[in-house]
């Protein structure tokens, strides 16, 4: 038993190393076998283990997640031409990237950088509504947000790099994700002796984008390089650098607002643009949390460049 626990926590790990490459280098060639490499599989079979351990296949995984990302990027980045965003994920030229774009996300690029989040989310509701009902609702659920511009107090600062150690949770993004701290994360912190750290939360997916149930969540914390845990949890370093900063305090229902309104309308004045680096929250040991209300505090942090 002990055996088999170790060959699967490896299996997981060399799927997780690629699939963290793959959204690390969108705008470069991603073949098989270079994707076999980083998986330490031979090309034959790593083909055959991706679409089973993920789901689907891998050129489907990797168009997905090449769409997911440029659209991403057009909500957030109004000023970066079509072609750029098409060239920074992958795609050979714009008329390529174009029909896969209206393909999968029912409209053009440039359409879809013209309607507001409730517009998009109503046609990806239309485009998914068949096939996905419930997804559809959840979607709505769990990616709300006003229409109007919140008030927010950013800052830019520079991070260092952190070596973190994760559990990941895929399914929808809401009150999941606190439960998965609490019934998962937690319990498992409590016997590594890890509480009275800084923890990180990083949203992989965008749930207007991709559908609830491939949404991924790492729950992360703090853990030197080489440090022995019990337990199937993964590592990885959060990477350092400039980030735009925001402080927030408030409830999980409430958070996906003030993520909207930071890239929606914070970030297309700012002079700024996303890099390949993820999102996260962080939640230092210093943090906040009122078990009544369930407000607590964080900083939200958005990896940027200049323009």
């Amino acid at each position: 038993m002990a055996a088999s626990r170790r060959s699967q926590a490896e299996y997981d790990r060399r799927m997780h190393a690629v699939v963290d490459y793959i959204d690390r280098h969108l705008d470069q060639k991603l073949d098989l076998e270079t994707l076999a490499g980083v998986a330490h599989f031979s090309p034959f079979h790593f083909h055959r283990l991706f679409g089973a351990l993920m789901g689907e296949p891998l050129g489907d995984y990797l168009r997905r997640r090449r769409l997911e990302i440029a659209a991403i990027r057009m909500r957030s980045q109004d000023r970066v031409a079509v072609l750029d965003i098409a060239l920074g994920v992958g795609f050979g030229s714009a008329e390529a990237f174009t029909r896969a774009f209206r393909t999968r996300f029912g409209c053009s690029p440039t359409e879809w950088r013209k309607r507001k989040p409730d517009q998009v989310r109503r046609k990806m509701d239309q485009v998914s509504r068949k096939p996905d009902q419930a997804s559809s609702a959840a979607r709505r659920n769990n990616a709300g947000s006003p229409s109007k511009e919140l008030t927010m107090k950013v800052s830019i600062i520079e991070r260092n790099p952190v070596h973190v150690v994760y559990m990941r949770h895929t399914g929808a993004y809401g009150p999941q994700i606190s439960e998965f701290w609490m019934k998962t994360v937690a319990p498992w912190m409590e016997t590594n002796h890890l509480m009275g750290r800084d923890r990180f939360g990083i949203s992989l997916d965008d749930p207007i984008v991709t559908k609830p149930a491939q949404c991924r969540y790492d729950a992360c914390v703090a853990s030197a390089e080489g440090e022995v845990l019990s337990g199937n949890a993964q590592r990885k370093v959060i990477p350092g650098g400039k980030y735009a900063c925001l402080a927030y305090e408030g409830t999980g229902a409430e958070i996906g607002a003030y993520w909207d309104s930071l890239l929606r309308d914070w970030l297309p004045k700012s002079g700024l643009q996303l890099d390949a680096r993820p999102f996260f929250e962080h939640y230092p040991v210093d943090g906040r949390y009122n078990p009544k209300t369930g407000s607590f505090t964080c900083n939200i942090c958005v990896p940027v460049a200049s323009l």
